[in-house]
């Protein structure tokens, strides 16, 4: 079989041979951090799921202990909060090429990565369930009490990078145009762009990252008194080019990071915005303020948005150096970034495996830190309908939860759903909110 290249902003070119290993691992690492997260019923499911998009708004969060902090509470959000779901023909293309590479992926990893791997895979390599969900447009998220959601975002300084999917393209060379809409609104302009795997699953509520903080700002000043958003953000450096004529991805080098703060800044305004510097404070470090439980009031913070960096290139780089680069403490940044405790600028840490990881959880969160954790992973809980992940991530102490089924009515037919308990848009955290502040 001919190689396949494919790039990423750290890598601008390499071919990859199915008969090589390190290339089976790392064409497998692109597939099912990238591509997989498709499924055939999420396609199906898609023309129906509109019907049952009816949710009641949740009831603020209120009646807390004057003092209560944004790291004592918890609450509730989704991943890919802007994408629409994949036109099945391109799907097909997709799944036709990289079912190619199945073969032995787990048993060609060195123990320590497939135990790694296992972790935050828990339940297998389904290609075709991975996604299979719908989400609806932010207010309707927002309205019916999520307080996180996550914006994947390319660099695109000049414009028309992503307004011409190669699958389209391939497709209607093809003869085939009947394909699901596409809006190219805004994507001729400079400005960083919203969707989730160019040239393969790039259909978006949100055009362009401007759109998306504009929705987001609308919705906020119609909700002034809304506890704060925490609005994950993941640089999006990864190439998958399996089609001809391919988008060329660029990287987030110091230059991006400082457009796309600015983009942030000049949309929403610094004072809707919680930064590393509000933390910081007048300590030493970012860490050790958070160590010094130093997060702002709830109270104080009615009506803000606090942004976390997450890592790109699939999570197999995490970019953190060029947002650093010349912020050693974050100064100065409108986000924070995913790190392991104890560096200096340490205050957001990701433990996505709440069954696993619960003690770790657990410990971070009475030390300061915030922390996601995920009540399903890759769809499997709710295909089988089983509450252990999401009762194990409430219990953690997680301050966001992530599900991508927080209202009844999933694509399986089955009973599950998250809900965070209470019924408000957030609650008393249970493993370090105040005595006078009751766990719901």
């Amino acid at each position: 079989m001919s190689p396949i290249v494919f790039t990423t902003a750290h890598r601008p070119e390499q071919k990859v041979s199915l008969t090589h290993d390190s290339g089976v691992k790392s064409v497998f690492h692109l597939i099912y951090f990238n591509i997989m997260q498709f499924s055939k019923n999420h396609i199906i499911m898609a023309v129906l799921m509109p019907f049952s998009f009816f949710t009641q708004t949740k009831k603020e969060f209120s009646n807390y202990p004057k003092g209560l902090k944004i790291n004592q509470i918890q609450v509730l959000g989704t991943h890919n909060s802007y994408a629409k779901p994949v036109d099945p023909k391109v799907l097909k293309m997709a799944s036709d090429i990289f079912n190619q590479y199945k073969g032995s992926f787990l048993d060609k990893m060195p123990a320590d990565e497939k135990a790694k791997f296992q972790e935050y895979h828990p339940n297998g390599m389904d290609f075709t369930e991975a996604l299979n969900y719908n989400h609806p447009d932010f207010d309707e998220q927002l309205n019916a009490g999520l307080r996180n959601l996550e914006i994947d975002v390319y660099y695109d300084p000049t414009g028309n990078r992503f307004t011409k999917p190669a699958s389209y393209e391939l497709l209607k060379k093809q003869g085939i145009t009947d394909l699901y809409p596409f809006s190219t609104d805004g994507m001729d302009q400079p400005g960083f762009k919203v969707l989730h795997i160019a040239d393969i699953d790039f259909r978006t509520h949100y055009t362009t990252l401007k759109k998306a903080l504009t929705a987001l700002k609308t919705w906020s000043d119609a909700h002034p008194k809304h506890i704060p958003v925490y609005i994950q953000i993941e640089a999006k450096d990864m190439a998958i080019p399996i089609f001809p004529n391919s988008s060329q991805v660029l990287p987030f080098d110091s230059k991006a990071y400082e457009d796309l703060d600015q983009e942030i800044l000049s949309i929403l305004g610094r004072q809707k915005i919680i930064t590393p510097d509000d933390v910081k404070g007048n300590y030493k470090s970012l860490n050790q303020a958070v160590l010094h439980q130093n997060w702002p009031t709830v109270n104080a913070s009615l009506g803000k948005f606090i942004f976390v960096l997450l890592p790109g290139s699939a999570g197999m780089k995490s970019g953190e150096s060029a947002y650093l680069e010349g912020h050693p403490q974050l100064e100065g940044r409108m986000m924070f970034l995913q790190s392991e405790p104890g560096k200096d600028y340490a205050a957001f840490l990701l433990y996505d495996n709440a069954i696993v990881r619960q003690n770790e959880i657990r410990k971070a969160v009475k030390e300061g830190y915030l922390v996601r954790s995920r009540s399903d992973i890759e769809t499997y809980e709710a295909k089988v309908n089983n509450p252990a992940r999401k009762e194990a991530a409430f219990r953690s102490g997680a301050q966001i939860i992530s599900t991508d089924f927080f209202r009844p009515g999933n694509t399986y037919g089955t009973p599950y759903f998250v809900e965070l308990p209470g019924g408000e848009t957030a609650r008393c955290n249970p493993i370090n909110a105040p005595a006078d502040c009751k766990v719901k």
